[in-house]
């Protein structure tokens, strides 16, 4: 079982390095800051705040990116659940889709008109909708194999920090992109086009990652449950009367409202608050991830003797002071670099926990209320997870590309709103019992 763990974990990398490039460097890309544009950074989209006066136009549309893979989790989770593919409900999937949605992701970044035009915006528009399907298609029914790969909630603290492990380093390699393009500048090719490779060579990478479970793994050895029967929204309406559901991903809602609002600001933080260079972002990225690597053997010791809640509610509180912390940043204090090594090394901490956790939880509320309804709906339980957090995923588009027109202070304003958000999230978790879920699949366990 610890080779097929490995063998998964191997997909969740594939897209995360997929995901990095549009959660990392789309708005980066598309709304740049002065520094970017100074350093040679070509403008394919309205820049500021052009609609309304409030919104711009990149925010919107990775607002509507955002819902619009919201509202297609559902449906692609329930023809999952449904599945009666004799090869399996979740393989199948993952395997069809995983090419093109490592092209679509690259495509994003391949606007047709050199220069400001309503056909970029258009392009924009339909290549990352189409990105977000294609990720829906693959993560929905991949999240769903997490509690059949872990049957028990020790296996799936096994799981949960393997694809965590896996999640991290492909988040990292696609920080990784301001080295490779900066090698590809100094060799004399032009900026928007070494982007565009280097997004293209990570792309690449991420689709071999994400097909080896797709063809290594055999759903069919695995534990077979019964298939859901409910039409998709009959599902998610029965999935979200679980209480402790509803209180876990209100709570996520906030946690990844905030988190989007950092991951999407870091560029522009590193380089306008702290006054470094863009490859310093991978560099303090990567610092961060070795750290958070630190910490995954404490965080799986812990959890026995804590639990699962105090720990992640925890990690929303050192975030929440570590957000804190950035919006000074480059103020008082300490040299520039100085603040982004004590920036990543407290953001370290939260992301083992948050990495590790949340999912094996998930898990956990899907296996009890399996054994309380007699049916089987994991893909349902993941994908009404990833529909809530990717509405608050929208609405942090929409809060940090209104500030980032501001300039420096909308960045600092961006920080604190997210610091701000990751308190609310820990009162929110605070409803979630834990106790009562352990103790009726430990029962379950115990009765088989």
């Amino acid at each position: 079982m610890t080779s097929t763990i490995w063998l998964f974990a191997l997909g969740q990398m594939g897209w995360a390095m997929l995901a990095g490039l549009i959660s990392n460097w789309l708005v980066y890309f598309f709304q740049p800051s002065q520094e970017s544009i100074t350093a040679g950074q070509q403008l394919f989209i309205p820049q500021g705040n052009v609609i309304l006066g409030i919104i711009s136009i990149i925010g919107l549309i990775t607002a509507l990116g955002r819902i619009f893979d919201a509202f297609t989790d559902p449906w692609i989770a329930n023809l999952s659940d449904k599945s009666k593919n004799p090869k399996g409900r979740r393989i199948p999937f993952m395997k069809k889709i995983a090419i093109p949605f490592s092209i679509v992701t690259v495509l994003v970044f391949f606007s047709p008109v050199q220069g400001i035009s309503s056909v970029n915006i258009l392009w924009l528009l339909i290549s990352l909708l189409a990105f977000y399907l294609c990720m829906t298609i693959y993560c929905t029914p991949f999240n769903a194999l997490i509690p059949v790969i872990g049957h028990d909630p020790k296996s799936r603290i096994a799981v949960s920090t393997a694809i965590s492990l896996t999640f991290i380093v492909g988040t990292s390699l696609a920080y990784m992109a301001p080295v490779i393009w900066g090698i590809l500048i100094s060799s004399g090719i032009e900026r928007v086009f070494a982007m565009r490779i280097t997004f293209s060579c990570i792309a690449l990478v991420a689709c071999i990652l994400m097909l080896i479970p797709a063809f290594t793994i055999d759903e069919k050895k695995l534990k077979q449950v019964k298939p859901s029967q409910k039409d998709a929204f009959t599902s998610l309406k029965s999935t979200f009367k679980n209480r402790n559901f509803r209180s876990f991903v209100y709570s996520d809602v906030l946690y990844f409202t905030a988190l989007t609002i950092f991951q999407t600001g870091l560029p522009f933080f590193v380089t306008s608050l702290m006054g470094l260079k863009e490859s310093d972002s991978s560099t303090l990225f990567v610092l961060m991830t070795a750290l958070s690597l630190l910490w995954y053997p404490v965080v799986n010791k812990l959890v026995p003797k804590f639990g699962k809640k105090k720990m992640v509610i925890t990690a929303f509180i050192i975030f929440a002071i570590d957000y804190s912390l950035t919006a000074i940043s480059g103020v008082i204090g300490f040299g520039s670099f100085g603040w982004g090594v004590l920036i990543v090394a407290i953001a370290s901490i939260s992301m083992a926990i948050l990495g590790i956790l949340p999912q094996a939880m998930v898990a956990d509320v899907a296996e009890e209320d399996s054994i309380k309804s007699g049916e089987n709906r994991d893909g349902m339980f993941f994908a009404a997870r990833t529909f809530a957090f990717k509405m608050g995923q929208s609405l942090a588009m929409l809060i940090f590309t209104g500030f980032a027109t501001m300039g420096i202070i909308g960045y600092r304003l961006a920080a604190i709103s997210a610091a701000v958000l990751c308190v609310f999230s820990s009162l929110v978790l605070l409803r979630y019992d834990e106790k009562s879920i352990l103790k009726v699949c430990s029962t379950n366990k115990t009765n088989s």
